[in-house]
């Protein structure tokens, strides 16, 4: 009787031990994971991957890159010192580009800033916004109302500053120009959020992303599952974690050019999208048109919607004409308490030049 006793004071010692050790290794579980970063980058939703570490490193932190080493041009250390400064704690940019004519006093750069000053608990995300010159006058005009402007270097004997019109050949040639952009910070270690300059924030378009994502991009149309290539894809907001496989998806995206001749940026990632895919796993999160809008396609109610693009719109006067009218009734929608916009669904006033 007596051993029996032994064995069972034992046995609940051991017990009791383990449980201990659980319990004090649940709590420095979660005290690591309550000092996670806060930054713009620092969303969830509920889901979470993990993929291949040799195709999720950071391309920054090894010894080859996609191009031939040598000294880093001027342009390369200009920008990589930029990056450092604009960058949060997780290594995440958000870049738009503008030509002179988009950053002319009362244009689209101007309109574009305004909106984060009106915008639900977003006006920090300036801080964290690379501005792409195209063309010198842009570059000076940025310089007098933002403090991270870069000029890209392939602007270099072009003539950028005018508005271009949709599909000519300096569109395209621009167009291209930003996706090389795009990889070379991808290469450089850093995640970024791209965002046209004609496509207004109202609420943080984080908290739509999915952290299982490797490339997130908002949608001309969709047709109800974010992960379907199936789904049309708008590049005008675009989202890429750094990291070896998304480093080659935009190798591939740019070397796929010349398979459609005269085809810009977005119709040729349409075309490869199914492969990226299948073939090299890439995990492509479409954003839905009710809370990431455009004037192609939105629901016209301010309770659901955090950015708003001029796509499907042709001219800078029209782009204009009806982002501002669209902030001034955000603006208005802002002063409503919450009973009233509990009502639902608020909406904007239209027709406009070109939103419906």
């Amino acid at each position: 009787m007596g051993s029996q006793q032994n064995i069972l004071n034992q046995l609940v010692s051991f017990i009791l031990g383990a449980s201990a050790a659980a319990v004090l290794l649940f709590f420095l579980t979660s005290a690591r994971s309550g000092t996670q970063s806060t930054g713009i980058s620092s969303w969830s939703n509920g889901t979470m991957a993990f993929a291949a570490p040799d195709q999720e490193a950071n391309p920054a932190s090894e010894a080859t890159h996609t191009e031939e080493k040598g000294a880093a041009a001027p342009e390369e250390d200009e920008l990589e010192q930029l990056l450092r400064a604009v960058a949060d704690e997780d290594r995440t940019v958000i870049m738009t580009s503008v030509n002179e004519a988009w950053a002319a006093q009362d244009s689209l750069l101007d309109l574009f800033l305004e909106g984060f000053r009106n915008g639900e608990h977003i006006a920090h995300f300036v801080d964290h916004l690379l501005v792409v010159a195209l063309d010198g006058g842009a570059l000076d005009r940025c310089r007098a109302v933002h403090p991270h402007c870069y000029l890209l270097p392939a602007a270099g004997g072009r003539n950028l500053s005018d508005e271009k019109v949709f599909m000519s050949k300096d569109y395209i040639d621009l167009v291209w120009s930003k996706v090389r952009l795009q990889q070379r910070i991808l290469e450089l270690g850093y995640n970024f959020l791209f965002t046209d300059v004609d496509i207004l924030w109202f609420r943080n378009p984080f908290e739509r992303m999915s952290v299982a994502a490797h490339v997130v991009t908002s949608s001309d149309f969709f047709f109800g599952d974010p992960y379907s290539p199936m789904n049309l894809p708008n590049t005008g907001f675009l989202y890429a974690k750094s990291s070896r496989r998304t480093v080659g998806a935009f190798e591939a995206w740019r070397g796929a050019r010349a398979a459609f001749p005269g085809k810009h940026e977005q119709q040729v990632l349409n075309e490869i999208k199914h492969d990226l895919v299948a073939a090299r796993g890439l995990r492509i999160q479409f954003l839905d048109t009710d809370h990431n809008a455009g004037f192609c396609n939105n629901t016209r109610d301010f309770n659901t919607l955090y950015t708003m693009h001029a796509n499907c719109c042709v001219g800078l006067g029209a782009k204009l004409h009806d982002l501002r009218n669209l902030l001034a009734e955000w603006r208005a929608y802002r002063q409503m308490d919450d009973g009233e916009r509990r009502r639902g669904p608020a909406r904007w006033k239209v027709p406009g030049i070109c939103i419906h």
